[in-house]
């Protein structure tokens, strides 16, 4: 449904009023009438709707220009037009250049000139509301592209901070930590891993871990399919073989990561002898 478009007119003559009302109503406007520019200030603060004005420019106590610029500064929106039987060419044109008429109209009028002037008036004043209208939507939405765009940021940062904090903890743990794929490549190692595992300071990701692990861990781990899945195996290089506690988890309890975690605790002289 198109919206209701407000027209208010401004006139000291009352039979103006009238003739004026007379020839614009049949165009379906909602009219409004003031008999001064006071009164039309007043009007306006009241239906702030309103999108063309339609003043006379001589008037007692203010004239159609001075009401219009007062307009202008209240209620930018609105299209203001002048309508007179007297042309000072100066004024008007300093009128229309500062920006508070639209356009300046004169008595007599012309019925069908004056309507489609008036039409004329009101699709500018709805182009200009829907151009704000969008802008305004353009301005919220970037906003908010904007909020999203730095929560993201500082999610990612966040994410950076804790990832870093686990890789130190994950180096400092008592525990080597293997991560194996499920094609039984090692992708994960950390310090105390290699200790147990790298002889040579060979370091361990990448290798295929049934190279590293006696048969009895990778047969543990092929088959890991409960959190807690736990063995007691010597690990190592002869001579040096030493006693750990093994444990293997799935991965993808919680995360979208394939494969097995295993955790490899060596034992204390007092428990492995």
């Amino acid at each position: 449904m198109t919206p209701s478009r407000t027209l208010l007119l401004v006139d000291d003559e009352e039979n103006i009023l009238r003739a004026l009302t007379r020839v614009l109503r049949r165009d379906g406007y909602q009219i409004l009438c003031a008999n001064g520019g006071a009164e039309g200030l007043a009007l306006l603060a009241e239906h702030p709707e309103v999108g063309v004005i339609l003043s006379d420019q001589r008037m007692p106590s203010m004239t159609g220009i001075d009401f219009l610029s007062q307009v202008r500064e209240r209620h930018p929106d609105t299209v203001r037009m002048i309508l007179s039987g007297y042309t000072d060419l100066k004024t008007v044109t300093d009128a229309i250049n500062e920006g508070a008429v639209y356009k300046f109209l004169t008595k007599p009028w012309e019925e069908e000139l004056l309507r489609a002037n008036v039409e004329e008036a009101f699709r500018y004043c709805e182009l200009g509301r829907e151009n704000e209208r969008l802008s305004q939507e353009l301005k919220t939405s970037n906003e908010q592209l904007e909020r999203r765009v730095k929560e993201k940021n500082r999610q990612v940062l966040l994410n950076q901070q804790v990832l870093a904090i686990s890789r130190e903890v994950l180096e400092h743990l008592p525990a080597g930590v293997l991560g194996i794929d499920d094609d039984g490549t090692i992708v994960l190692a950390n310090c105390q891993a290699h200790t147990l595992l790298s002889s040579d300071n060979r370091n361990l990701v990448g290798q295929p871990a049934d190279t590293l692990l006696p048969p009895s861990v990778c047969a543990l781990f092929r088959h890991a399919a409960r959190p807690a899945d736990a063995r007691r195996i010597p690990v190592g290089k002869a001579p040096d073989k030493i006693i750990v506690d093994v444990h293997c988890g799935r991965m993808g309890q919680d995360t979208q990561s394939q494969g097995v975690i295993v955790v490899l605790t060596q034992q204390q002289e007092n428990e492995s002898g």
